[in-house]
């Protein structure tokens, strides 16, 4: 998994309570229920498309391909918001992955 961004690692030490209630929510929701890791990852895409929270959509992105789902499997996932949250903000989602997409691109192409 990723490293967290410096604000969520400050947050974690400085409300060490906090944060384990957080995490443990956040685990307990996704053990829950019956849906794969992946399409937890898609749903939780399209959430944060939809609250328009880019850190959440990098966030999220970047956990879906740690999980194994094709960049055209998110994309597709932000598409779909299109008739439901309209087209800028479709597209401002959709910009928002392909930050994380293209720098993924980059560094594969660098490994080469």
């Amino acid at each position: 998994m990723a490293k967290l961004p410096t604000p969520y690692t400050t947050f974690a030490k400085k409300y060490q309570m906090v944060w384990k209630a957080y995490d443990e929510l956040g685990a307990a929701a996704h053990g829950v229920g019956p849906l794969s890791p992946e399409i937890r990852e898609l749903v939780k895409i399209g959430m944060a498309v939809g609250a328009r929270l880019e850190g959440a959509v990098h966030a999220h992105t970047r956990r879906a391909l740690e999980a194994g789902v094709r960049p055209e499997e998110i994309r597709h996932a932000a598409l779909l918001g299109v008739t439901t949250l309209g087209f800028p903000v479709t597209m401002m989602g959709l910009t928002w992955i392909e930050d994380i997409l293209s720098k993924r691109e980059r560094a594969a192409r660098r490994r080469r």
